[in-house]
């Protein structure tokens, strides 16, 4: 009897050191790398609308000017207006750049003197009643991040422009 009895230790111990070499364990464990999420750095994402081909989102790299946001979006259709955009500003993400059509922004120079506010320059602007070189640049720096002012109510979202400075603008300039 004694031999049955050995033999059957024998099996068990053999049973128990097989589950345990079969046993998985942490380094027996599949590696697994969790990669770093994905990023845009240096990318930039503008709204680019209006006369554009292809309007919508469109992804520039970071320093990208008005002139390269345009052709992402399929580049200027027939009576755009790009006199009224300065092509070689920065854009900024996030930034709204509307293309806008010749027939609603009137070309360049008004005939009856007014300054038109949407392409005007520095100097241009600077003739307005109340504006000097740095409300002139604070309406240029504004028009280039929001897009072209819609109606001249739309000046007094521009830093330094309240509704008395408005009411002295308001013959002098034309919108759109």
């Amino acid at each position: 009897m004694e031999r049955s009895w050995v033999g059957a230790v024998a099996i068990g111990i053999a049973g128990i050191a097989g589950a345990f070499l079969l046993w998985p364990t942490a380094s027996a464990a599949p590696q697994i790398e969790i990669a770093p999420p994905r990023t845009m750095a240096g990318m930039i994402t503008v709204h680019v609308s209006g006369r554009v081909a292809l309007p919508g989102l469109v992804s520039l790299p970071a320093g990208a000017r008005v002139a390269d946001a345009v052709v992402a979006a399929g580049g200027a259709l027939p009576g755009a207006d790009l006199a009224s955009l300065n092509l070689a500003a920065p854009i900024t993400d996030g930034q709204q750049l509307v293309v806008p059509d010749i027939a609603t922004s009137g070309g360049q120079a008004p005939s009856d003197g007014r300054v038109r506010i949407n392409t005007a320059d520095l100097s241009a602007l600077e003739v307005l009643p109340g504006v000097g070189p740095v409300l002139a640049a604070r309406i240029i720096a504004y028009r280039d991040t929001h897009g072209p002012f819609s109606v001249i109510e739309d000046l007094l979202d521009v830093p330094g422009i309240g509704e008395s400075k408005l009411a002295a603008m308001r013959d002098a300039v034309v919108v759109p």
